[in-house]
Parts: structure tokens; sequence; C-alpha cells
């Protein structure tokens, strides 16, 4: 195995500046094989990547992270972008239930720490479980909802999960997204026009009113300190001396050093 840092990547993330989120999944499809899938959490973004991957026809999985306390609404969504767009959802739970954690625990989401530790039980953990099966995750993360996120690169390492995550979306604007859903009538979690701008675990999102930051909805009753949930590794500042340990082989695929693919 070979050693892969952030820092290596910074020429492909300015290269692939110039890219469109298409060519970006093309090349993460052609570069990564079987060995790649979709993260979604069936908001829409994440819906509109999934479409994006129906219309350039693309066999891969999407892989949906079901806390056991989504909103009804996020479920449908999941089943109609399955069911539709005819992709392969693979959905990961817990191994606790809410009601499980609770009786054990307490109610973790009432504090900060809690917060921190019931969204890795929930969230992370279940992608940990299948940790190994995949060397790339395509996200929809975008640098236009502010935050950390305004820095979001199109590839970034993730050690914890030993992979690569690839943000077509990165350098999309509401205006795109908006557009882009509205022309391709794409399936979109339906709590995003009854004031949702982002979308969680029905425990700790609320509607978000039109003065307020986009995520001002998640975890509203712990005040500012907590935003992210954890499970994308660059909502958090890192160190360009991050890494994953991948084949040599890949990463000169990823680099470009030996492909039979140009964009």
């Amino acid at each position: 195995m070979a050693r892969l840092t952030q820092a290596d990547l910074h020429e492909m993330n300015q290269t692939f500046e110039e890219r469109t989120p298409q060519e970006l999944l093309r090349w993460t499809h052609e570069v990564f094989g079987t060995r790649v899938a979709a993260l979604s959490a069936m908001q829409k973004a994440g819906s509109v990547v999934c479409h994006m991957i129906r219309e350039l026809k693309l066999s891969m999985k999407v892989v949906f992270v079901d806390t056991g306390v989504h909103f009804a609404e996020t479920l449908s969504t999941r089943d109609r972008i399955a069911s539709e767009y005819q992709l392969e959802v693979v959905t990961l739970t817990p191994k606790l239930t809410m009601e499980e954690q609770t009786a054990r625990m307490g109610v973790l989401y009432l504090s900060s720490e809690g917060q921190e530790q019931c969204c890795h039980m929930r969230k992370t953990e279940p992608l940990l479980a299948i940790k190994g099966q995949f060397d790339a995750f395509i996200g929809s993360l975008r640098r236009s909802e502010g935050g950390q996120r305004s820095k979001c690169p199109i590839l970034a390492v993730d050690p914890e999960m030993n992979c690569v995550r690839v943000n077509p979306l990165a350098a999309f604007s509401d205006k795109h997204l908006d557009e882009y859903a509205e022309s391709h009538q794409v399936i979109v979690n339906p709590l995003h026009s009854q004031g949702y701008t982002t979308i969680g675990c029905n425990r700790c999102t609320t509607p978000v009113l039109p003065n307020e930051p986009p995520r001002a909805g998640r975890w509203r009753h712990l005040g500012p300190w907590s935003v992210y949930c954890g499970i994308n590794p660059t909502d958090f500042a890192r160190e360009e001396t991050v890494a994953v340990d991948l084949s040599q082989d890949l990463i000169d695929r990823i680099l470009g050093r030996r492909t039979d693919f140009v964009i």
C-alpha cells in the first residue's frame, strides 16, 4: 500500500475546478470502478447527484445511513430515488434503536457532547461498519452552504474511512442547484418546501426562518456550538498532511500519472 495525502491532491483539485459535475462523476466512476459509491442523506443536493448518476448511466450504489429517527418524508424520498431512478440504495442502520440507546444512555442530544456521541453512534459508526468496501465516496457538499463548507475541496482524503471523498457539486451555487432540480424535475425531499433548508434527524431538525443561516435548523436547541454531525471529514479544520493508504496503482490513476481516461 502507498500513502495519499491531502496535499497530493492539490494540483488535481485546481484542475477539476474547471470541470462540470457530470465530468467529475464520469472521472470518478472510471478511476474507481466498482469501488465507489454515492453517499446521500436524501436532501436536494444528494438527489441531484443521484439524478446525474442515473442520466450518465453510471453503475454504482447509493449508500444511505438510516439513523432510525429520520422524517417519513426522507425515507419516502429514498424509496422514490431507488424505484424511479432504478438505483441500488444500500441502507445502513445503527446497532441500537433510539429506544435502546435512550434506555442505556439517556437522551444524548440534549447536550453538545451528547449530540456528538449520538451522531457518531447513529451516523458515523454504521458507515465505519462498511470500511474497506469502497475506495471512494461521492458526496454532495457545496461551498455555497457557507461555514467550514465554504472551503470544501472537490477531492479530499478521509482517514477514518481510508478512502477518497469526491464532491462534484462543490462549486454549485444555490441558484445552480435549484435550476438543475427544477429543469430536470429531480425528486426532492418535500420538507425543503416546508421551511427545512437542511434535513437531518427528526429529533434535532427544525424549519429555518428567511433571515436565518441555512443550518440554523440543525440542533437549534444547542445554540451555535453544534453545526455538523461529523460524517463529513472536511466539515472540520485539518492539516494538509492527513492521508489514506491505497494501492500505488490506484493512486497513480487518481493523480493522472497512469490512466486511459482524460477529461
